[in-house]
């Protein structure tokens, strides 16, 4: 602007030269052209000055865009807020705004912004689209659709308007609306294996499988592809179709060899038939394929570790060992296969080979956390705690801002009993930690539980009492307080409220069901105690020796002698010295029923 004034007064003062040097040669008619030739130029230069000015705006748009692209959120909205306040004809800062507001998390604003760039230019799709997703994304689907709806009057053959709608129908269980979205896009673009999948899908969800086959099958006789011819395939394994399942998955691997899904059809149609010499061949065609994703593969071999009978894999454990090993010679060095290959040899008791792929997929990603993570995770299974104190603080060293790391290495020292140097980890977590409040209240309770566990029940409830500052309901602690409490039978009504949250939190839990009941025994309350022990025992209290004692002598006090041993007896059988007087307890208290 500054610029501008510089130059129209320079114009003024030259003409105010040529003025005063022709004065007495002019009339005033000449004057009077010479005033109107100056309005002329002066207006020229307003002119460019005004269109100067957006070009500014349009520059610090640019500006603001490369800040959202960085994700540079705060900045881009900094920018743009400033540009539609000098210019609020300004579309694309309204709209940009919208979307800095949107990943801010302020979404009211954002609909705000987006709106106004809407109105400001309706031909444009992408403003109207992108307001569609911020409704979405707050679940309001009656805006989203009505979007959607409108936008497809101006953008007909935008396909992802049409299977936008189709998800939102579905959501609002308005099938049929979806179903006849499908005949739009078909009308549009014609007929292709997304639709008829689509249709497929819809007609299924209805609960009209024959007619979503049946759909499918029309389709095929006309535009035949692998994929539909898997689908069929699937289909008819539902039904125990096996042999005509196999004979479609041949025909999509006909017109595309290797293609995965009709792979994985055929194979296991012949491991559910127990065809095990075809199926073993079919699968290693599928993990010796360079073309199929590892991702799929491992996803796979997931599965069958997971799902498969664990007869199936002892049976056959030299021929699925094959497959692992097919899959690693394909991908030697890939992370997915070699976590799978771990998690595969640990399910199957050969604890040693897992840790050597797990191993050595941390030495070929050293800067990957998850790699190291599954690294330690396995030690931790393994009970190596010699190896799982040493790697986690390696690991922890490496990556601080991993707190987890720390935990497990805490974990490792506690089963070593090393609990001086789970107190000094716990001290650098709360440090380390930084704000974040679940890390450090699992740091204080951590720390309450060991100074329990050396006897110092004064420091352990100072660390109790500084979690529960920070998490008033946080349930572990308030139950660990509480009952270590109760056995030193003092702050009763104190440990009682506390463990009547945990209750009231976790319901079905039996250890703080256990908790609250022993204490309102201890208040000298024992038939409000017993539901609660009767609750705790069908949700795996029985489980536990010491809940098993507790419910006996609630049951012991209200004169219920017969029950009450044949509680002591289950308490008995699974005593493993958690409770050293036990046998002596029950042999006491069987003389105090005889009187």
């Amino acid at each position: 602007m500054y610029y501008f004034c510089i130059d129209a007064l320079t114009v003024i003062q030259a003409f105010d030269f040529r003025l005063s040097k022709n004065y007495y040669m002019t009339k005033n008619n000449k004057l009077s052209n010479i005033f109107f030739s100056l309005a002329i130029l002066l207006t020229g230069f307003c002119t460019v000055s005004a269109q100067d000015k957006e070009y500014v705006y349009e520059n610090q748009v640019v500006s603001a865009v490369e800040k959202y692209d960085a994700n540079d959120f705060d900045g881009a909205a900094g920018i743009l807020k400033k540009v539609v306040a000098e210019s609020p004809e300004n579309d694309a800062a309204h709209y940009y705004l919208g979307l800095s507001y949107f990943c801010l998390g302020d979404k009211l604003s954002a609909e705000k912004e987006l709106k106004i760039a809407s109105e400001l230019d309706r031909g444009n799709f992408w403003y109207r689209y992108r307001l569609a997703m911020i409704y979405a994304a707050s679940d309001r689907r009656e805006l989203t659709i009505a979007i959607y709806e409108d936008l497809l009057k101006d953008f007909p053959k935008r396909s992802e308007l049409y299977y936008n709608l189709i998800e939102l129908y579905l959501a609002e269980n308005q099938v049929e609306k979806a179903l006849e979205t499908l005949t739009q896009i078909e009308t549009v673009s014609g007929r292709n294996d997304a639709t008829a999948m689509t249709r497929f899908q819809l007609l299924a969800r209805q609960g009209k499988e024959k007619e979503a086959y049946s759909s499918l099958e029309e389709y095929n006789k006309e535009y035949s592809s692998p994929q539909v011819l898997s689908v069929l395939g699937d289909y008819q394994m539902s039904m125990y179709n096996d042999s005509l399942a196999v004979k479609l998955y041949d025909e999509a691997l006909d017109l595309e060899p290797g293609f995965a899904p009709a792979l994985l059809g055929k194979a296991e149609a012949f491991r559910v038939t127990r065809k095990y010499d075809s199926y073993f061949k079919v699968i290693n065609e599928f993990l010796s394929d360079e073309m199929i994703s590892v991702d799929g593969k491992c996803d796979y071999l997931k599965a069958i570790i997971q799902r498969a009978d664990p007869m199936f894999l002892k049976s056959f454990m030299p021929r699925v060992d094959s497959m692992m090993t097919r899959t690693l010679e394909v991908h030697p060095n890939d992370s997915s296969a070699l976590v799978t290959a771990g998690v595969y040899y640990f399910s199957t008791g050969r604890n040693e080979k897992a840790l050597n792929y797990f191993r050595h997929n941390r030495d070929i990603y050293p800067e990957s956390v998850s790699a190291a993570a599954n690294y330690v995770e396995m030690l931790m299974y393994s009970k190596d705690w010699d190896a799982l104190a040493a790697e986690s603080e390696a690991s922890f060293r490496k990556f601080p801002r991993e707190l987890a790391f720390l935990e497990l290495a805490s974990l490792a020292y506690y089963n070593k009993g090393d609990y001086d140097k789970v107190l000094e980890n716990c001290n650098i977590q709360i440090k380390a930690a930084a704000g974040d409040t679940v890390k450090t209240v699992t740091a204080y309770s951590t720390m309450g539980d060991i100074y329990h566990q050396k006897g110092d029940n004064k420091k352990a409830y100072k660390a109790y009492e500084n979690a529960l500052k920070l998490k008033p309901d946080y349930a572990p602690v308030l139950n660990n307080y509480a009952y270590y409490l109760s056995l030193e039978k003092r702050k009763l009504k104190k440990a009682s409220a506390m463990s009547k949250l945990t209750v009231d939190k976790e319901p079905d839990n039996p250890t703080y069901l256990d908790t609250y009941a022993w204490i309102l025994y201890l208040l000298g309350r024992p038939e409000e105690a017993k539901p609660l022990f009767k609750h705790a025992m069908l949700y795996g209290g029985k489980e536990s020796v010491v809940i098993l004692d507790h419910y006996a002598e609630v049951l012991f006090a209200l004169e219920d002698y017969d029950l009450a041993m044949v509680y002591w007896n289950q308490a008995k059988l699974k005593n493993n010295g958690e409770i050293p007087d036990l046998d002596a307890k029950i042999a006491r208290r069987k003389k105090e029923m005889k009187k």
